[in-house]
């Protein structure tokens, strides 16, 4: 059976971030994905998630100048010690939040710019990542991101990311397969879903095109959430579409699949 994460990022909006954890538990969620934990202390953090019997299970690294369009920061030639710093930082709160897996954000790559340095540069600054969230049996993940959602994120297919950890040649590294990103890029999501089970670690939705909730849309997650099933997928599946409206009223589609009552 699949079982949902909250993502405090883009659902719950109607209130202030520090009061979503309440408002997903009392939706139903038992656990919560979110962007970034960085403009909080993580014990304000963990305490949330303690009073709240939430787990977390997932954030990402920094993303570096959003005005400027950055995306991340590991994948930028030059900005290693940054990119170092940034994977520190979110191993500190991994631990200190005892979340099991993060995602580590790659770059965007300017117009002209050498993509093959960036894939190179991501590559080294992963592997860091990897010696340093290994001995804490810490999960690392890398995601595609769509070009209209995203514009020149480094990679913007799931084919892309399985060939990067490839490459990367890690044992704790694995990709986030974002089927709202995948349907708008590579389509065939009961194959990648099938023939991928294993390399990937955590899953997302969103209705397509209009990433709002998964119940409406071109995907149909019923079967995709049967199929997960099937190829022994136990991960958990984060909510990171945006509401139609209110977040609680848009939750008609995970009456049937809550655990918490």
């Amino acid at each position: 059976m699949p079982k949902f994460a909250a993502n405090l990022s883009t659902q719950f909006n109607e209130v202030p971030f520090l009061a979503r954890f309440a408002a997903a538990a009392e939706a139903g969620f038992e656990a919560v994905e979110f962007l970034f934990p960085y403009d909080y202390p993580a014990a304000q953090l963990k305490q949330l998630l303690d009073e709240n019997q939430l787990k977390l299970v997932l954030f990402n690294t920094a993303a570096g100048n959003v005005a400027a369009s950055e995306w991340g920061v590991s994948g930028i030639p030059g900005r290693e010690v940054e990119a170092k710093a940034d994977i520190d930082r979110a191993l500190e709160y991994a631990l200190a939040l005892a979340c099991p897996q993060v995602h580590i954000m790659s770059a965007t790559v300017p117009e002209g710019a050498d993509r093959q340095a960036y894939v190179d540069t991501f590559i080294s600054n992963m592997r860091y990542a990897s010696e340093q969230f290994a001995p804490h049996n810490i999960t690392l993940l890398i995601e595609a991101l769509n070009p209209k959602t995203k514009p020149n994120y480094l990679y913007s297919s799931q084919y892309q990311t399985l060939e990067m950890v490839k490459l990367i040649d890690r044992p704790n590294v694995f990709t986030q397969l974002d089927l709202f990103h995948a349907q708008l890029v590579d389509g065939n999501l009961s194959h990648l879903i099938r023939h991928h089970a294993g390399r990937y670690r955590h899953v997302q939705i969103a209705s397509a095109p209009d990433r709002h909730e998964p119940d409406e849309g071109e995907i149909n997650y019923p079967y995709l959430y049967a199929l997960l099933d099937e190829v022994g997928y136990d991960g958990w599946i984060g909510c990171e579409y945006i509401p139609r409206g209110n977040t609680q009223e848009g939750l008609g589609w995970f009456k049937d699949w809550r655990t918490r009552r």
